[in-house]
């Protein structure tokens, strides 16, 4: 299966209130190795950006007034992420901005994104494997000893590049993100030492949350339910 960790930055949250794409970034993994087959794009948004989303991305309306319009890239963006699963970082958001820009068009013979992808959530994976924890890029990157330093400003292709690492850290263990003939050799020889080690090792005490903790913690479930208007059940 040919994967895509896929990202966009925006004038805002909402396109539905008129906030549209001004960047677009992707990177390929095909057999769980980066191909390098990138796809990186600035979009002009037909409106200006706001100081709230430039202080996010640090994209401008000077910078973004010579870069073409969606109807322009379509073409381009659809082919390449045509029949790939699309792993995104909360990825309603960016389905979402994705397909307003598809329904603009004045032909859209595309339809919608999910008609071309299957739609990954790597947030909805996140939250699952860690329920309870802050699982935005940056915290995953420091629970996953994932190095981000570069990462001062957002940026599409970068965050896609940090989340190729978050993902495959989550799904299994990084073990090489260049296309070599020594591979598969690693793997192999990586995989013979963990299953060892595992063999080896003594069985993992279970502590158990006594009848206070767990009423303590109900309580606080409570009260965070309260606050954010939502129902919290983890």
């Amino acid at each position: 299966m040919r994967q895509i960790l896929l990202d966009t930055e925006t004038t805002g949250f909402d396109p539905h209130t008129g906030d549209r794409i001004v960047e677009i970034g992707a990177v390929e993994l095909i057999k769980r190795k980066l191909t390098h087959n990138n796809y990186h794009q600035y979009v002009f948004p037909e409106r200006s950006v706001p100081q709230d989303a430039i202080d996010v991305h640090g994209i401008t309306d000077a910078f973004l007034k010579d870069k073409p319009l969606f109807s322009a890239i379509v073409e381009d963006f659809m082919e390449y992420v045509s029949g790939a699963e699309l792993i995104m970082h909360n990825a309603p958001f960016d389905v979402g901005f994705i397909n307003k820009e598809l329904s603009l068009l004045k032909k859209n013979r595309w339809g919608k994104i999910e008609d071309h992808c299957i739609i990954t959530d790597s947030l909805k994976m996140a939250r699952k494997t860690y329920p309870g924890q802050r699982n935005s890029l940056n915290a995953l990157c420091k629970r996953l000893g994932i190095d981000n330093t570069n990462r001062t400003l957002h940026g599409a292709l970068l965050d896609s590049e940090i989340l190729a690492d978050v993902y495959l850290t989550m799904t299994g263990g990084q073990t090489a993100l260049s296309l070599n003939s020594d591979s598969a050799e690693n793997d192999s020889h990586n995989t013979a030492i963990s299953l060892a080690n595992s063999q080896n090792r003594k069985p993992l005490r279970v502590m158990q949350a006594s009848e206070d903790e767990l009423s303590r913690h109900q309580k606080k479930l409570a009260e965070i339910s309260g606050e954010s208007n939502q129902e919290i059940s983890w």
